[in-house]
This record gives structure tokens, C-alpha cells and sequence, in this order.
């Protein structure tokens, strides 16, 4: 295990930083939503920043790496828990 496989495990509970950092986005989503977007739109685009961002910090390798778990994070409701702490 290297540097990037402990920065980029999520864990179930987020750092102070880590929710900070998802109530700016939940709040772009909400401005976005007032301005006539709709949410599948923010997402992908919101993904695309995301995976730009982290390739641009970890690399191509690592954050493949990363993405390949995301299917079983996916169906064991890791992201649905996620959408739980934005109400």
C-alpha cells in the first residue's frame, strides 16, 4: 500500500475537511438547481471536475485504481448514505 491508496479510501465517517467540502458542493447543486440545471447535468460535471482534479494530484494509475471500486461502493450504498448527510 502507497501514499495514494490511504488518500484516496474513503472511510464512512468524513473529516471535518472532507464535510466542509461537501456542503460547498451540495450548495453548488442547490445554486445550479435554482438556476434551472438539473442534477444529472452538475453530476456528470461535477464527476468530470472530480476525476480531473484527482488525476491531476494522484495520477492516472492511482485514481483508476480508485475508480475500479466503485461499483461495489456503488451497490452497498456507500453514496446513498452520502446523499443522507446533505439533509
Amino acid at each position: 500500500m502507497n501514499d495514494n491508496d490511504v488518500l484516496l479510501d474513503e472511510s464512512h465517517d468524513l473529516s471535518a475537511l472532507k464535510q466542509a467540502a461537501l456542503s460547498y458542493v451540495t450548495e453548488a447543486f442547490a445554486e445550479a438547481e435554482l438556476d434551472g440545471l438539473d442534477g444529472d447535468c452538475m453530476a456528470q460535471a461535477a464527476l468530470f471536475a472530480a476525476f480531473t482534479e484527482l488525476v491531476a494530484t494522484y495520477g492516472e494509475e492511482a485514481v483508476a485504481e480508485y475508480a475500479a471500486t466503485l461499483p461495489d461502493k456503488i451497490r452497498t450504498g456507500a453514496f446513498s448514505m452520502a446523499m443522507s448527510l446533505k439533509h
